[in-house]
């Protein structure tokens, strides 16, 4: 698309960070009347619908898709300044992980990335499908989702196997478990699951059970392993939390042999600055100290 305004695309790109024209206008200190009309004018230069007013107030397709495009402009153009010593804004970095990747192995690439500061880095909690739809819409930067096919103007680089572990107390398992996982012993033991259904996915496949199993769904990995830890149910547990628990025989392997394979891999727009290189580096640096390798 020839001739972009970017002032009007910087109008654009608040209301969809805001989802309102009032608090777009706030943000950029002009008036709500003047956000409007630039919104109206960027509109009808493209001939098309950019923004579905409501509450909150949302982009279309090709909204989204030139609030992509600006955002990745500016960002190189932060990176240009500093790179030639002006004074610049740190650019802003979305990266969508979702929480057990973030409590285990991805929270150890940070450091070298948050000091000395080059960017400012925004984690955005999202499992691994949302994580993914995020980085194709251009709302992210980046992702760490469980799949390996890109998106139009990404790439994707595998990362590694994320292995979880079926486990409960010692005390849990004599209970509930005495003679093994057995179907029956399996319909009345009460288990933690996350929202991504893993436990149910693995007992489906392993045991057959599909339905009518007393499964707490709980949103956050620490939530979910602290409820399992205290012995109030069995469950999936990240094998890089659960092999030093079941080592010190705080946990026991309800399955031994058996367990959950999530391949995960990197998505990412193809914008070369030196924070965003820098960032999928230590990414997969990271990967490959603590992930299994994909087979």
């Amino acid at each position: 698309m020839a001739n972009l305004d970017y002032k009007a695309l910087s109008v654009l790109d608040a209301v969809v960070e805001t989802g309102s024209f009032d608090k777009a206008a706030l943000h950029l200190g002009i008036s709500q009347s003047a956000v409007s009309q630039r919104i109206k004018a960027l509109e009808d230069a493209c001939g098309r619908l950019l923004i579905v007013r409501g509450l909150p107030s949302v982009p279309t397709g090709l909204g989204q898709r030139l609030v992509t495009h600006f955002r990745h402009v500016k960002l190189m153009e932060q990176a240009l300044d500093i790179d030639l010593g002006r004074p610049a804004v740190y650019p802003a970095v979305a990266v969508a992980v979702d929480a057990d990747s973030l409590s285990t192995w991805f929270g150890q690439a940070l450091p070298p990335l948050l000091s000395p500061p080059r960017a400012r880095l925004d984690l955005q909690l999202a499992d691994t499908a949302q994580a993914l739809a995020l980085v194709r819409e251009g709302a992210v930067f980046a992702a760490v989702a469980a799949s390996d096919t890109p998106a139009q103007g990404t790439s994707v680089l595998p990362l590694g196997v994320l292995r979880y572990l079926c486990v409960a107390t010692p005390a849990f398992a004599g209970h509930w478990f005495g003679d093994g996982m057995q179907a029956e012993a399996i319909r009345l033991a009460p288990g933690v699951d996350g929202p991504q259904g893993l436990l149910a996915q693995f007992l489906a496949r392993e045991y057959g059970l599909r339905a009518d199993l007393p499964l707490h769904v709980l949103p956050l990995p620490e939530s979910l392993d602290g409820a399992i830890a205290r012995g109030s149910a069995y469950g999936l547990v990240a094998e890089m939390v659960a092999f030093p628990a079941i080592e010190a025989g705080q946990l026991v392997d309800l399955t031994p042999g058996r367990w959950v394979d999530v391949a995960l891999s990197w998505h990412a727009w193809n914008i070369d600055t030196p924070f965003t290189r820098s960032l999928s580096e230590q990414v997969l640096d990271t990967a490959a100290r603590y992930l299994r390798p994909i087979t």
